[in-house]
């Protein structure tokens, strides 16, 4: 009989990437290593979620153990690089004013109304420089932008799916066979050599829904998926919501099968009893990988021009399941949002408000830094991806650093152009869809309509979203942009 391999929580697979962690985060692992491989313990898959073979009862053991006692190392990095909101707020020099959204003027009533017609708010007062809080907006002048957002989300990552998993090198070389190098339009089939399809396959999930010849709507993804879970947890709690509140949410809404790495284990840790913020450290070697930055998007739509308000509810969501440079992804993803949403900032100032958010001696801030220098020297966007993937190799291509480095290199050097944006960053590797997905939401904001979006990137998405969370299956994106524009102009109280 064949072994149920269940990817991301097999103790020893989580063990391998637990020691890369550890390396990463400031411990000093190599004594646990030793005894992991003198025992015949296995490195961690390096693609996928589980090795082939179940590993003996005396190796699963051992792997609990080590795991646990790797958790209890100190880290030297921890004064740089802290979980806990007082202490990254108090190593961010430019931390944006925090005094809350203002409102526009509308009751809880209007909540089940369309957008329109709701006069804007007073100014709110803050610092200047990097992320000022701002001004809310009317659902009137929101919805199109959000609109955009929604779709571009989608198209960016549709864009890249069928690549997910691929080498660099098999994203080019397959882009470049039928005609698509540089990037600027959708993965297709046709025209492909036989021979390069064997070599470098389309993710086998992902090819039936999103290359050019079959795309039909828009599948469903977790990409998606997590914004829609975000939009029903503040229609539930509102911008107050806890951690806790996120992990309700998830229990009763979101499929366990529908979750990776981080918050997969972060699932099974809420299954087995274990709390927030303590699910994100137990046995979850994923958790400064890219599943926090993932579920950003909808703290800074509900927050324009209140870059410190969408950051601080990224945060509160991220530590369900990710610490330190994993929840700095999500903050600096959320602010940036926040400020593109106020139609009023380019996509430079965007990424500026997003670091204002990142403690500036961590791992994530210096690669974010590091990418944007990068992507304003040189003219040529494969030197900067190649300069990345050779600065970035010990990092996993699921980890947020190097994706984080990625996105924002891909951002400046398309000067915040939608078309270039998600081409540039898809084009790069790593987490595609993911990148792809991100790099759509912001652009689609500074685009600012959905008719501002070449129309091949949303035509074939047909205005549906296919999707396995709450009733959301087969709602439109003018719809969810409604949805959107409500809960950011909801009271606060």
């Amino acid at each position: 009989m064949t072994p149920l391999r269940l990817t991301w929580v097999q103790p020893e697979d989580l063990l391998g990437h637990e020691l890369h962690q550890a390396g990463q985060d400031g411990r000093e692992p190599s004594a646990i290593a030793a005894r992991w491989h003198r025992a015949g313990g296995p490195q961690s898959p390096q693609r996928a979620g589980a090795s082939p073979q179940p590993a003996s009862p005396y190796l699963r053991a051992l792997s609990q153990d080590l795991l646990d006692e790797l958790a209890d190392l100190p880290s030297k990095l921890e004064g740089k690089e802290p979980t806990a909101l007082p202490k990254i707020q108090a190593l961010c020099p430019t931390w944006p004013t925090t005094t809350g959204l203002v409102p526009a003027a509308v009751g809880t009533a209007d909540l089940s109304s369309t957008a329109g017609g709701l006069g804007a708010a007073p100014p709110v007062s803050g610092r200047g420089g990097s992320g000022e809080e701002k001004a809310s907006l009317p659902p009137a002048t929101l919805h199109p932008r959000l609109e955009a957002a929604w779709l571009g989300r989608a198209a960016g990552c549709l864009l890249g799916k069928p690549v997910e998993k691929l080498p660099l090198d098999g994203i080019r070389q397959l882009a470049r066979a039928t005609g698509n190098w540089p990037l600027t339009t959708w993965f297709t089939e046709r025209g492909l050599p036989p021979h390069l399809k064997t070599t470098h396959p389309w993710n086998r999930r992902s090819a039936t829904t999103s290359l050019a010849e079959n795309i039909d709507g828009m599948p469903e993804d977790d990409d998606l998926n997590y914004p829609l879970l975000n939009l029903l947890l503040l229609q539930r709690h509102g911008r107050h919501f806890t951690t806790t509140d996120v992990a309700r949410l998830w229990l009763d809404e979101l499929p366990a099968g529908r979750t990776f790495t981080a918050e997969r284990v972060a699932y099974r840790n809420l299954l087995d009893g274990i709390e927030p913020p303590h699910t994100a450290r137990h046995r979850n070697p994923f958790r400064e990988w890219i599943g926090a930055l993932i579920r950003a998007d909808a703290h800074g739509w509900t927050n324009p021009g209140a870059p410190a308000t969408a950051a601080e509810q990224a945060h509160r969501d991220a530590t369900l399941t990710h610490t330190a440079n994993g929840v700095y992804a999500a903050m600096f993803t959320a602010a940036a949002i926040a400020e593109a949403a106020t139609g009023t900032s380019d996509i430079h100032a965007c990424l500026r408000t997003g670091l204002s958010v990142v403690p500036p001696e961590s791992r994530l801030a210096e690669a974010v830094r590091h990418a944007i220098q990068l992507a304003t020297e040189q003219r040529d966007f494969e030197t900067v991806v190649d300069e990345l993937h050779a600065t970035h190799t010990a990092y996993h291509w699921v980890h947020a650093i190097p994706n984080t480095a990625l996105l924002a290199a891909a951002l400046t050097h398309a000067d915040g152009d939608f078309t270039a944006s998600i081409c540039r960053v898809v084009s790069g590797g790593w987490d595609t869809d993911s990148n792809g997905a991100t790099a759509g939401s912001i652009t689609g904001l500074l685009a600012g309509t959905p008719e501002a979006i070449p129309s091949r990137w949303t035509t074939p998405l047909k205005n549906r979203l296919a999707t396995s969370v709450g009733d959301f299956n087969g709602t439109g994106f003018d719809t969810l942009a409604d949805l959107t524009a409500q809960l950011a102009t909801r009271p606060t109280a």
